[in-house]
């Protein structure tokens, strides 16, 4: 069975601190949240902080943890 992924449109930047939920990543990397959420687990990937029980990414670092990822 092969799952597709939804589009969810990115948020307008709002500056620096732009945050992005997981489903915001997952649709900027074009992955599944659940291969975000086993990236955390492994300590691989972008990173995020919790805000609560929700986690977060900062637009950039995940913008710039790609970039690595395509130079390495």
């Amino acid at each position: 069975m092969t799952k597709h992924l939804t589009a969810v449109p990115t948020p307008a930047s709002t500056g620096p601190e732009e945050l992005w939920t997981i489903e915001e990543t997952a649709a900027y990397l074009r992955v599944e949240k659940g291969t975000l959420y086993t990236w955390r687990k492994r300590h691989y990937g972008p990173p995020a902080g919790r805000v609560g029980r929700h986690l977060r990414y900062d637009a950039a670092a995940v913008r710039a943890w790609f970039r690595d990822q395509v130079a390495a």
